[in-house]
């Protein structure tokens, strides 16, 4: 399998949600949304982060202010994180993949996702927009709007990876 994990992360929570994925994939490559233009045709399996803002993807706005937010309280903010192209507009632009199977997760606090909305949805639409097969979604939890992770989300992403990995091995 040539799998490819692509993250947008603000304050490092969904890079490193990315890297556990990735490691329970069995060792897939990891790219930043910033690095990850044009999909290589080999890849035959994508996953897709982000961190949840304001009830779903990342804005331009929402980076914006996060990365203020972060500023006032010392936080600090991962290089390139309110640069384009984000999420949004990265998967605007992702060339359709028809039947490709990918992955969708996100980053956000650990209340209801009424509350609080899950980027992973929006991302998996956009992914089936573009002709990909979702076989999995899920969210990732922080203790607050900066982080950290909640206990043990390290070792559950990679879980997920390895459950992805198993799932695709047996298709």
């Amino acid at each position: 399998m040539n799998a490819l994990v692509v993250y947008e992360s603000m304050y490092g929570n969904t890079r490193a949600i990315a890297e556990a994925v990735a490691e329970g994939l069995g060792g897939a490559e990891v790219r930043s949304v910033h690095a990850a233009a044009g999909i290589p045709d080999e890849v035959d399996f994508l996953a897709v982060g982000g961190p949840t803002h304001m009830h779903g993807l990342p804005t331009s706005r929402s980076r914006q202010m996060a990365a203020d937010a972060a500023k006032e309280d010392g936080a600090p903010v991962e290089p390139g994180a309110t640069d384009d192209p984000g999420l949004r507009q990265w998967l605007r632009d992702l060339a359709k993949r028809d039947g490709v199977p990918a992955a969708s997760f996100d980053t956000r606090l650990d209340r209801a996702p009424a509350l609080t909305g899950a980027a992973s949805r929006g991302i998996a639409r956009r992914l089936r927009g573009r002709g990909y097969e979702v076989i999995a979604s899920e969210s990732f939890l922080v203790e607050d709007g900066e982080g950290p992770l909640e206990e043990g989300e390290l070792d559950r992403a990679r879980a997920w990876g390895a459950e992805l990995a198993s799932r695709l091995d047996r298709a």
